[in-house]
């Protein structure tokens, strides 16, 4: 591989005045992978200042390198600024100075037991030296001390409640839109202790606290809005409905600035989150139904919107519990018939109002770490001895505290300078790796994060792989994916360590040579984006070596690793892992009801795994882009991105008209969005609880560690736990989940989430406290664990009888003593039969559907992350027809309408989304009028071609585009009609109804009751 050079710099032998290549240039082949790996090129040679027709770039993941801490500071030790991840929004004025003065707090006991924090941290004057760590000056001031007051705590009922009816429950997401409305001073709310009680709702913005010193100012990447929202610099423009059917042209409300209130140090330059952020570019003043938690609080679903102020507990974003009180023995445990799991999304989007996670720099010491498990310094950890040791709340070991971190302790027995301190007052936080963490590609990491070698961090190296076969050319799937790779090359993260690489595959690989310009490697990829569609426009070649193919990529990355893009449309059917339909024999074995039908949805070839184990163990992450007609075996091709941390993209049937705007914003998503590479993760228990498994996209060599190539803020672990000894009740149950990663800008970081929940020993506690989002999202995914193991039936009644047993262990040892006949449901989970039925006719566990299909749905549910996985089986319904009602609403998005067809009426439009495709369905009364303002048509029966310029139009498509954000997806439109197949579609989705899946909600919840009483029985 060519080695970085600095931009503008020349390179040796190449002629800086040579002018750009001609325009019917036919780049050369070369024969082997060697010579594609010196080819790649670094794109910021010769870079334009601007490119035409654009706007201003953005900022690809927003991992900025830390920056050296000015002399005269006085925060944290090395303090770096934050992650340009989701954070204050622009145009924000600095964040003001807080006087280090305020009333004292109690003093505490000196024998406190480590556990949670109390209080909300604070400063303290220090009269006694403290070293810190090299590089940094110690705090001699403290922020202010705000007054204590406890959250106002209010357990549920420990009685039961009627199950929910169709149309009589409430809303099943919860989701809050986008608010608008004047920008406003936040108000200061009073601080707290820590609780595991439900949430605490403030109204206001996050509290006032210390402030750590201003970060100096360093240059920052530029930023521009992201092509499916407006730049917050432009006036709000009326959206298209051209936008809305395949455009990528997708506007948002104008943005207001807004104050902030962190008590971290600012962000030099502010910056909107990253493209496709699921809140959008938009900045709004806190409204009363936005919710502000303490990290100690949890039970607020997923779906819901809130901003959370971190004080000890990482957010919920970032990890979540099935059951937000541990129980403290296994037999506990499997009387509730619950899960005890963790669902972690290490790299997740912070709401734009929360503060960015905060980057610390020990220098070559590295981060301060327990000396028996390896845990990491954290805001649990009790500090004993003046300072001078601190008890590990992972393992319960007393360690020495390192010198040069040794800091005297207040009269609260916490650490004068806590509060100065990230790591010590915040649940989630990053530290700079030493030389220590630093391992070459293919090294065995042995110990998190200790590696076998010392190398540098590897380059953002991005490599595309075209499918040029003859299908590929004549369905436009080829020229649909050379334009979109040609669009997102400005995305790519600026720097002299990022590398671009390309080649095309039918039944031969095709390297090309870019050397002869090395000065105008951008304008020849660009040409030769332009030109492969035509070079291969002739071909008669159907045959697709695709396991070649990503072999020989793999081969040019070996010495590197990065991100392999493959755009796929035909089933590989020559060389290497080259496959034979078994979509017939499917077809065949699932209508005769065969018990071994399932074992289709396994890879038809262990050659292709194989190859994906050696790819994770040389850091090569692989997405897959599935643009097909027909039948591809995704339960084969899926084994190597679910291996290598990467993820498939179905678009079945492909058509370039309506899906290249979709293949282009999902592109240009998986390359700008927030993620890390070459990471290693690892999840610690307190004493008594261990890991069982993980489940995700990763690579897993070793019981305790998983290896993730590629890691982003949408991937989600499920982490199964276990008991292996009895808990004390009362105590706290501490997991802490450490990412081991390297940034787009080639900087080791280790991202520490921590979480504390309390342990009891009372049955009914489990009941109150478990979280239904996250208990559904455990279900679905050991649902999709299964359906390549297990006939559908088989699966349907496992995924029956784990919600019967939970229900039955609440009636039994919970509820109150009430009439037989009346079917109880905790509070907690009373939607979680409703969730259940849902499930059971999703694409995944019903009988009709391609095997295709069925492959790729649990291969996107294996990352999915908890907020999309009740929206996948149990989609959202708006009615779009009386958008003109909504005059003066704030909120963009309508009430959400149950699932069920007595809710659907035939003058009515609506608008059905599940995360990852979007229907629209035409009643077959509509009124003309109203087709005629929405889509300027006034018949069904006649196709959409443009939008008018009405306000019921412009309000359709803000809809659409909220719900694309919020979903970090394009969604793609299908327009479904009454009486046709598309209508057929639309109405399987009425989960609620009877239909060939399954029964109705109401017979399902019958079904349970009768279950249940024979069990009582």
């Amino acid at each position: 591989m060519a080695a970085p050079v600095s931009p503008g710099a020349p390179r040796p032998g190449a002629n800086s005045q040579q002018p750009p290549p001609p325009r019917n240039v036919n780049p050369n082949y070369q024969t082997n992978p060697n010579s594609l790996a010196d080819n790649m090129q670094n794109l910021n040679l010769n870079r334009p200042v601007s490119m035409p027709n654009s706007g201003p770039r953005p900022s690809p993941f927003g991992q900025q390198p830390p920056f050296p801490q000015s002399g005269g500071s006085a925060g944290f030790p090395g303090a770096l600024p934050p992650m340009a991840r989701p954070g204050p929004p622009p145009g924000m004025m600095g964040r003001p100075a807080v006087p280090p003065t305020g009333p004292p707090q109690s003093a505490l006991p000196a024998n406190v037991p480590p556990g949670r924090p109390l209080g909300q941290p604070s400063g303290h004057s220090s009269p006694f030296g403290s070293r810190p760590p090299p590089g940094s000056l110690s705090s001699s001031t403290g922020g202010a001390v705000l007054p204590s007051s406890a959250f106002p705590s209010s357990g549920a009922p420990s009685g039961g409640v009627a199950p929910p009816m169709p149309g009589a429950r409430p809303n099943v997401f919860m989701s809050s839109p986008p608010l608008t409305g004047p920008a406003a001073p936040l108000s200061r709310a009073p601080a707290g202790p820590l609780s595991n009680g439900p949430p605490a709702i403030v109204s206001g913005a996050l509290p006032g606290a210390p402030q750590f010193p201003l970060a100096p100012s360093a240059s920052q990447p530029p930023v521009g809005p992201p092509l499916t929202m407006m730049s917050a610099r432009a006036p709000a423009q009326a959206p298209t409905m051209r936008s809305v059917l395949g455009s990528p042209a997708i506007t948002s409300p104008p943005v207001q600035p807004m104050p902030s209130a962190s008590p971290f140090s600012a962000v030099p330059q502010a910056r909107p989150p990253p493209p496709g952020s699921p809140y959008g570019p938009q900045t709004w003043p806190m409204q009363p139904q936005q919710e502000i938690l303490s990290t100690g609080c949890f039970g607020l679903p997923a779906t819901s919107d809130y901003v959370v102020r971190d004080t000890g507990n990482c957010s919920p974003r970032y990890m979540r519990c099935t059951i937000n009180q541990i129980p403290c023995t296994a037999d506990l445990l499997t009387t509730s018939s619950m899960q005890l799991a963790l669902l972690v999304q290490p790299m997740a989007l912070p709401h734009p109002s929360e503060d960015p996670i905060q980057v610390v720099d020990f220098g070559e010491s590295g981060p301060v770490r327990c000396s028996r498990c390896k845990g990491y310094i954290n805001p649990f950890m009790k500090f004993i001895d003046q300072g001078r040791k601190f008890i590990c709340n992972l393992c319960g070991f007393t360690d020495e505290t390192p010198r040069d971190y040794h800091c005297n302790l207040g009269p609260d027995g916490r650490r004068r300078d806590a509060d100065e301190r990230p790591e010590l007052c915040r649940g989630a936080v990053e530290f700079v790796a030493s030389k220590e963490y630093m391992g070459s590609p293919g090294a065995f990491l042995v110990s998190l994060f200790l590696a076998s070698a010392v190398r540098d961090p590897m380059p953002a190296v991005y490599f595309f792989l075209i499918d040029v076969s003859m299908n590929a050319i004549q369905t436009g799937a080829t020229a649909a994916a050379c334009s979109a790779i040609n669009q997102v090359i400005s995305d790519l993260p600026e720097g002299p360590r990022t590398l671009v690489g390309i080649a095309t595959f039918d039944s031969t690989i095709h390297f090309y040579n870019l050397k002869r310009a090395l000065q105008q490697c951008r304008q020849h990829l660009e040409l030769l984006l332009e030109n492969i569609p035509t070079m291969f426009q002739s071909s008669t070649t159907a045959e697709s070596c695709f396991g070649a193919a990503i072999k020989a990529s793999y081969l040019a990355m070996k010495s590197t690793g990065g991100k392999l893009l493959v755009f796929q449309s035909v089933m590989p059917s020559v060389g290497i892992g080259a496959l034979s339909s078994r979509e017939a024999e499917g077809r065949t074995n699932i209508s005769a009801g065969e018990k071994e039908a399932h074992k289709l949805l396994l890879p038809a070839d262990k050659i292709l795994k194989t190859m994906a184990i050696e790819f994770a163990e040389y850091q090569v992450c692989v997405d897959v882009f599935v643009t097909t007609q027909t039948y591809v075996d995704i339960a084969s091709i899926s084994v190597i991105p679910r291996t290598t941390g990467g993820q498939v993209y179905y678009y079945y049937p492909f058509s370039a008209v309506s899906d290249s705007a979709k293949l282009y914003n999902d592109l240009r998503w998986n390359i700008t969005r927030p993620q890390g590479f070459e990471a290693v993760m690892r999840v610690r228990c307190s004493q008594g609880i261990q890991v069982q498994d993980y489940s995700g996209n990763f690579c897993k060599r070793i019981p305790t560690d998983i290896d993730l190539p590629g890691i982003d803020c949408d991937k989600c672990i499920l982490v199964t736990l276990k008991h292996d000894d009895k808990l004390q009740d009362g105590s706290e149950c501490a997991f802490q989940c450490a990412l081991l990663y390297t940034t787009v800008y080639g900087q080791r970081r280790i991202r520490v989430t921590n979480l504390s929940l309390p342990c009891t020993n009372m049955l009914s506690n489990l009941f109150r406290s478990a979280d239904l989002d996250t208990q559904f999202a455990c279900l679905l995914k050991r649902a999709a664990i299964e359906i390549p193991t297990s006939p559908l039936v088989q699966v349907r009644e496992q995924v029956t009888n784990r919600c019967i047993n939970i229900l039955f262990s609440y009636r039994k040892f919970c509820a109150t003593v009430s009439s037989s006949g009346q079917l109880i449901l905790p509070e907690a989970l009373k939607l979680l039969p409703l969730y259940t039925l849902a499930l059971m006719k999703s694409t995944g566990l019903r009988n009709d559907g391609r095997i295709d299909d069925r492959s790729f749905w649990f291969n996107y549910v294996s990352s999915l992350s908890t907020p999309l996985a009740v929206p996948l089986v149990y989609p959202r319904m708006f009615a779009i027809h009386n958008l003109s009602t909504k005059e003066g609403d704030e909120s963009v998005l309508p009430p959400i309408i149950p699932l069920s067809s007595e809710h659907v009426c035939d003058d009515g439009i609506y608008f059905l989304e599940n995360g990852e495709d979007a229907l629209i369905y035409f009643g077959s009364s509509v009124d003309s009028s109203i087709l005629q303002q929405l889509f300027g048509f006034t018949s069904v029966d006649e196709a959409p071609t443009q939008q008018y310029d009405n306000p019921l139009s412009k309000k359709f498509n803000d809809v659409v585009n909220v719900v694309r954000r919020q979903r970090c997806s394009y969604l793609r439109l299908t327009l479904c009609k009454k009486g046709d197949p598309s209508g057929m579609l639309f109405f399987s989705c009425m989960v609620e109804d009877k239909n060939a899946s399954g029964p109705s909600y109401v017979e399902f919840l019958v079904h349970i009751h009768r279950q249940i009483q024979m069990k009582m029985s």
